[in-house]
């Protein structure tokens, strides 16, 4: 259960910045790493701006722990500020006494083609800044970071929620995904390897996909595995446990990621899709793709526009968005095949005028990562849109790949309150989403039922549509709508409004029922297919009635495997979970469960 809390930290931090010359082009890209400290002291490079910090195993130790100091300093508690960080490391071997402790806002990479090319010592995300309490190690609003493709040579604690991602680790001793047991509402982790045990502690959920360890420990309420190497699992599944497991991961793409290579310079790497998979992906080394920074456009918050974004779409650039807010008057499109847009320190895309932040035409091979986005004072339709609605688009046998996309709808400090019809509506067929938190903010400056007001999380309209990890939460009515066939999804977790006011505002089926299910499935749909749902109910403001978790409709194809109801606090609860079927939560603390639903028939 999570608690409204805003801290800001009022200690700035700010640092003169000496550029490298050189803004583009593969050859301005390179950097000798050896006299790196000397010709830009900040470690900063012109081509990805004072946002971007890059270290480099030659450099000072002490003024590289310094410098990460200081930044987390600011972001440890910075939950809703405008301060964004990419932290990169070049391939090598770390001093000892680094050690990078990750707060909001801020990515952490490696710059190596694998994970074990780039070798730190430590790497943390604690929880203790929530309270004065110093007991109190509440994980539940660490939102908003990330870390990836690096090797962290001691154990590692990675207490974290929704809105966060480790991908592509190498964990030398054992990793800790809680701090000392507090409250924790994560979270994902894919393509990772812990030498030793991973522990979940204390959180609620969380899907590990294409993963590794020796043991796993931990269980709560609704934890999923997907494609984990054979007999690393740990026994048992529901009712007894919470635990789903699935053997193989069918398609998946890897998120791509920046390196850098003496000869050529700054590239994005694209993994190589894997189908039906098994384990982490850079086992046996890499395969996949290297794009010259030159095929990209860097865009960058104090200068790019809508327009200097699309005008680069046009010319047949990718997009690499490096850290900041991106103030949008108009959306980016993107309509041609194969394009990728990927985000540095989780680059921020906010409506400026009730517009779309960002949508594609009816094409396939996108690839769309690392994005925030951010609801703006006049209310939009939509944040993010993937094809036109209606149409469809003509099948090439690619698939659109959407990873570490995250919404948010208020909460941030503005004197108007924001507002959005629906996050993220995916019109397209053939989507593949991993890790996704859709969020109408439930604590933070101008949240209320009538200020940050925002109907539906995602509207799923396209068919064979994928999702691994979907979070999506306080939304007013259906938090998630699939319209589309073959749908799967591999892990849910949703809670419903804490604010709702009374129940005669909040009743579904034209004032037939009571709330509005979280996971609603059109009657249309023949084909759907899901595994591994939580559902949580915490009535904060008012005495109000949920009818029932998930509606989809009777029907043969039609399948669930393993969903739970929770009663976080208040009264009176949920009726059912699935339909009319499924028991019924009514006091704190009380979890239901169904193993398997379909057609009406619970088994």
């Amino acid at each position: 259960m999570k608690k409204g809390h805003c801290g800001k930290m009022l200690l700035l931090f700010g640092a003169a910045c000496m550029l490298m010359t050189g803004c583009g082009t593969k050859e301005s890209s390179k950097m000798d790493t050896k006299d790196m400290t000397t010709r830009d002291a900040e470690f900063h490079t012109e081509l990805f701006g004072e946002n971007t910090y890059i270290f480099s195993p030659e450099d000072d130790p002490g003024q590289v722990a310094q410098t990460l100091d200081a930044i987390y300093e600011k972001q440890e508690a910075d939950q809703f500020g405008e301060a964004r960080y990419a932290i990169y490391f070049m391939p090598g071997e770390y001093d000892e006494t680094i050690e990078a402790d990750v707060g909001f806002y801020t990515q952490v990479a490696g710059l190596g083609e694998l994970p074990t090319d780039t070798k730190l010592q430590s790497l943390q995300c604690t929880a203790r800044w929530l309270s004065d309490d110093p007991s109190n190690h509440n994980a539940c609003c660490n939102f908003w970071r990330g870390v990836e493709n690096i090797e962290l040579k001691t154990n590692t604690m990675w207490a974290v929620s929704q809105a966060t991602f480790m991908r592509r680790v190498q964990v030398d001793g054992a990793l800790f995904l809680h701090d000392e047991y507090g409250w924790c509402s994560g979270g994902f982790l894919a393509d990772s390897n812990t030498d030793l045990m991973t522990d979940s502690g204390s959180q609620q959920q969380w899907l590990s996909r294409n993963c590794n360890w020796k043991a796993w420990m931990g269980a709560n309420w609704n934890m999923v595995f997907v494609g984990t190497e054979e007999g690393k699992n740990p026994t048992g599944t529901w009712p007894v446990v919470p635990y789903t497991e699935v053997e193989k991961t069918e398609a998946m793409q890897e998120k791509p990621f920046l390196i850098y290579d003496d000869e050529e310079g700054y590239m994005v790497y694209v993994p190589k899709e894997r189908e039906n998979a098994i384990g982490v992906s850079w086992e046996n080394g890499s395969e996949g793709e290297k794009i010259p920074i030159d095929q990209f456009y860097v865009a960058k918050p104090e200068k790019d526009t809508a327009e200097t974004m699309n005008q680069a779409l046009e010319e047949g650039k990718n997009l690499l968005l490096t850290p900041g807010i991106y103030d949008l008057e108009e959306p980016i499109a993107v309509n041609r095949p194969d394009t990728i847009v990927l985000g540095m320190g989780l680059a921020t895309l906010r409506a400026a005028k009730g517009n779309v932040c960002l949508e594609t035409g009816n094409v396939q091979g996108l690839i769309l990562a690392g994005l925030l986005f951010d609801a703006g004072e006049i209310k939009s339709d939509n944040l993010l849109v993937i094809g036109n609605e209606g149409q469809k688009s003509e099948d090439n046998g690619k698939n659109i790949y959407l990873s570490d996309l995250f919404f948010h709808v208020g909460g941030t400090d503005t004197d108007t309150p924001v507002s959005v019809k629906c996050c993220a509506t995916i019109n397209s067929n053939h989507v593949v989403g991993d890790n996704f938190w859709v969020w109408r903010a439930d604590h933070g400056d101008n949240v209320a039922w009538e200020k940050n007001e925002a109907e539906n999380g995602i509207i799923i309209n396209g068919d064979d549509v994928t999702m691994y990890a979907l979070m999506v939460e306080h939304f007013e009515q259906y938090q998630t709508v699939w319209n589309g066939d073959h749908g799967k999804v591999y892990m849910y977790q949703s809670e419903i409004p804490y604010d709702v006011p009374n129940q005669e505002v909040w009743m579904s089926h034209e004032g037939q029922k009571n709330g509005y299910a979280s996971f609603y499935v059109d009657d249309a749909v023949d084909t759907f297919e899901a595994w591994g749902l939580g559902v949580y109910l915490y009535n904060r403001d008012a005495s109000v009635e949920l009818d029932t978790a998930m509606e989809v409709p009777d029907k043969n194809g039609v399948k669930v495997h393993n969903i739970c109801t929770v009663m976080l606090t208040g009264y009176p609860g949920m009726n059912h979970i699935i339909n009319e079927s499924g028991d019924s939560v009514t006091f704190a603390g009380e979890r239901k469960v169904i193993c398997e639903y379909e057609n009406g028939l619970i088994r």
